[in-house]
């Protein structure tokens, strides 16, 4: 029998913690004059995002910042929240992206529940920041983005002062000592209490980055523009996603119907990801001008299955529906509706009902499963039976922060249990029925 053990050990030549941060590397070392971040007129290279996000890292590093530290960020969708999303888990720290649309009591709990030590702030959002900072017990230390005007009465340093004179990290310093370390820390929704801390780790970052490459049709340097929020699960890993292509990350702080079309014309967009409410915005302003795509939009869009008419009207505008589902637990969409090529030909009420059907599990999920919540039994494909939605695999958060509790339901049986209930199909396919 071959003793495959006897000298046979990871090495510092053979094996490296997987990190999205690695990605952002690449793509500077293979494209640096490459566009990364676009806002408006304003052009930032793969290189020059790179060596900022190092010295970002670098003055976090300085202050103290580890595996432990909360490094929490209230943005809207500008360029320093892309560069932030690099730039924290590459100082080792954990990035706490806020929902941009809480009010000050709900941010002032995040803070307090994630122990901030720093807290980087969109002038945008100043008031709504302060607020928050009155009500906290943390005394997290406060950088101010100046993003489209002054920072108001926010009384902390200037976000291009706080790491002007930093020395950038090595790029031998950019990855975790452990790809398990946590990566990020996103709320839920909290609309049943207190919202709940996910905690997730630098290899299901990387692996949920690399999932959307495959499962998602995009060739290299997509122009992805950013209407989908980047505090909802990072970006759904697309930041990530992006570096992996060499892509453009287009910010889009706010928007209009009118200003969305006109920057997806304008910029030439080739991918975005949005919930129903932003297609229909899209494929209305679209039809009111009575236009139509000069080149297709891939859209990727979770939540309600879009109905048949609304899936006929935006494919004839010019967009590429692409149906997904998932949730903060498991990094964002997990699931895809696997499309088949003999169901292009469909009938618009029939091409939708397939569409709905979200439940092909992604190539870097290990197990997607429908059960009965009790017996734990998988249902059967019959399209009828319904049960909870299961997930199990790399890409699957590692819990609740604080919340042992919490956890242990979550991943009661040996599967993360979603909440959400679904019915399988004879091919493979699931539906979500009933959201939680």
């Amino acid at each position: 029998m071959t003793d495959y053990t006897n000298g046979l050990q990871k090495r510092a030549a053979n094996f490296a913690p997987l990190s999205p941060t690695s990605l952002v590397t690449r793509a500077a070392q293979a494209y640096p004059d490459a566009p990364a971040v676009v806002h408006g007129d304003d052009v930032t290279t793969w290189l020059d995002t790179l060596n900022r996000s190092r010295k970002i890292a670098g003055a976090l590093r300085a202050g103290g910042a580890g595996p432990s530290t909360t490094v929490a960020a209230l943005c809207r969708n500008i360029p320093e929240a892309v560069e932030l999303t690099y730039a924290v888990p590459m100082s080792g720290a954990v990035l706490n992206m806020i929902n941009s649309r809480l009010d000050a009591e709900a941010v002032a709990f995040i803070l307090d529940h994630g122990e901030a030590v720093f807290f980087f702030v969109d002038a945008g959002l100043a008031d709504v920041a302060q607020a928050a900072l009155e009500q906290c017990l943390a005394k997290p230390k406060v950088i101010a983005i100046e993003s489209d005007g002054p920072v108001g009465e926010i009384d902390g340093v200037l976000y291009e002062q706080f790491f002007a004179d930093a020395s950038p990290l090595g790029e031998n310093e950019l990855l975790p000592g452990d790809e398990w370390n946590a990566l990020a820390l996103n709320y839920t929704s909290g609309t049943t209490g207190d919202p709940k801390g996910v905690v997730t780790h630098h290899r299901g970052a990387y692996l949920a980055a690399i999932g959307n490459t495959l499962e998602w049709p995009m060739q290299q340097h997509p122009r992805y523009l950013w209407t989908l929020p980047l505090f909802h699960c990072n970006g759904w890993n697309f930041p990530w996603t992006i570096a992996a292509m060499a892509g453009v990350n287009v910010c889009l702080p706010s928007f209009t119907p009118a200003t969305l079309i006109d920057t997806i014309t304008d910029h030439d967009i080739s991918h975005l990801c949005g919930a129903p409410i932003v297609v229909n915005m899209a494929v209305g302003e679209l039809e009111r001008r009575k236009a139509t795509l000069e080149t297709r939009v891939a859209v990727m869009t979770a939540g309600a299955a879009p109905p048949a008419a609304v899936l006929e009207r935006a494919e004839s505008v010019g967009f590429d529906l692409t149906h997904t589902y998932g949730l903060t637990e498991v990094y964002g969409p997990q699931t895809v509706c696997a499309w088949r090529r003999e169901w292009d030909h469909l009938p618009a009420d029939e091409r939708a009902a397939k569409k709905a059907r979200q439940g092909v599990r992604y190539a870097v999920l290990e197990e997607l499963s429908v059960r009965d919540p009790e017996t734990m039994e998988e249902t059967p494909r019959d399209g009828e039976t319904i049960g909870e939605v299961m997930f199990r695999g790399n890409v699957v958060m590692s819990g609740y922060l604080k919340n042992p509790t919490a956890t242990d339901k979550a991943f009661d049986g040996g599967h993360f249990r979603s909440g959400d209930l679904a019915v399988r199909h004879g091919d493979w396919c699931a539906s979500k029925k009933v959201a939680r």
